[in-house]
């Protein structure tokens, strides 16, 4: 039923549910005809707008909203989500960063330690990174598979028993996220696309700059040395995984401001699909509101 009625909206960066999306032919780079100061302005309209449909989905207490963030380093992850988070009641939102897995989480299925920070019913839950971990870093280095004791471990040099494990995963992944959909949880998922120039760009400002050199790490370069093996990998999560009660969309990333904008966009225009509403009282208890208004003590 939540399928049918949950429409996901039409956007130029929704990755199509037919396994049509080609990474290599989408952009990084969008171009405005506003300013800077004009796309930050129509941001903060976003996020007023973002803030009062989380008090109605509050209120309205039957979905939760799960955005789920995926890219390569330096693509904005962290100030997205702020841009997204920011001016909604606390209370209302919660956000979870996910990654290397504990040892406890080892001791789980792979989607063990995502599925205990779901949203409740009226909230907002963000992932940073996720269970798409498992197929995109883990896809991309499978020697890590041996720290996980999984009771039937693959042979990583046997192409065909590999294959079969990742489409295992993709289907466990589709098959939790039909779940939650059908439960109410409205799952939206990000791809930001940020290009490999811009990438390096922003590496080059977290060592120049002494503010940011913490958030660098030799790792970074070991990482983006390894891009091909990860478009590959995004590519086939994005064109396996969108699907329309969970949809992906891939957002340009090089321009930070008009991408955090795009994606405040897509959220709200989503839940304003859901049609949400506050609740009524019925006529008994209308009534009962006078009454209760007599009582208030309030001087002048």
């Amino acid at each position: 039923m939540l399928i049918a009625m949950f429409n996901t909206i039409d956007h130029p960066f929704l990755v199509p549910t037919d396994g049509s999306f080609s990474l290599k032919q989408s952009t990084t780079s969008i171009s405005s005809s506003k300013t800077e100061k004009d796309i930050k302005q129509d941001l903060r309209q976003d996020q007023k707008d973002l803030d009062d449909l989380q008090r109605l989905l509050y209120a309205h207490n039957q979905f939760s909203v799960l955005l789920v963030f995926q890219a390569m380093d330096a693509a904005g992850k962290d100030s997205t989500i702020r841009a997204v988070l920011k001016g909604i009641d606390p209370a209302g939102c919660q956000a979870f960063s996910f990654k290397q897995p504990s040892k406890e989480e080892l001791d789980h299925d792979f989607l063990w330690r995502t599925a205990k920070s779901l949203p409740e019913r009226g909230r907002i839950g963000v992932f940073n990174r996720s269970y798409y971990e498992e197929v995109l870093v883990v896809k991309v280095h499978p020697e890590y598979l041996a720290g996980q004791r999984l009771p039937y471990q693959p042979n990583i040099s046997d192409n065909a028993a590999m294959n079969k494990f990742w489409n295992d995963r993709y289907e466990s992944i589709i098959d939790h996220e039909k779940h939650l959909a059908r439960n109410g949880t409205i799952v939206l998922k990000f791809f930001l696309n940020v290009s490999r120039e811009e990438q390096h760009r922003r590496f080059l400002s977290r060592i120049e700059n002494p503010k940011k050199n913490w958030k660098f790490s030799d790792s970074d370069l070991a990482e983006s040395a390894l891009w091909d093996k990860y478009q590959e990998a995004y590519q086939k999560v994005l064109n396996t995984t969108s699907k329309p009660w969970a949809p992906w969309y891939a957002i340009p990333a090089d321009n930070k401001p008009l991408m955090r904008h795009m994606v405040c966009e897509v959220i709200r225009d989503n839940l304003l699909q859901l049609n949400l509403q506050y609740p009524q009282l019925n006529d008994e208890d209308t009534a009962k509101l006078q009454s209760y208004k007599e009582q208030l003590i309030i001087t002048e």
